[in-house]
């Protein structure tokens, strides 16, 4: 996943890293260098990233009644 480094050295972390890493506005990341001289981005911030089945835990609102269900079944 290629990204354009600006005029200001400021690069755009692209949203599936961001995502991966559970990077949100405001958090503190840190970029650490390994011998072989790979660059890896590290989110400081203590966030872990939200699975995405955690993301649509709850969304599925009330739903409807047993009696409203049983009314749908038998066409009342």
């Amino acid at each position: 996943m290629a990204t354009n480094v600006t005029s200001k050295g400021q690069v755009t972390i692209p949203k599936p890293i961001r995502d991966l890493l559970g990077i949100q506005p405001g958090n503190a990341i840190d970029f650490e260098v390994g011998a072989d001289g790979r660059v890896s981005l590290v989110n400081r911030s203590g966030a872990r990233p939200i699975s995405r089945f955690e993301a649509l835990r709850g969304c599925a609102g009330p739903g409807l009644s047993t009696d409203e269900i049983m009314a749908l079944t038998r066409s009342e």
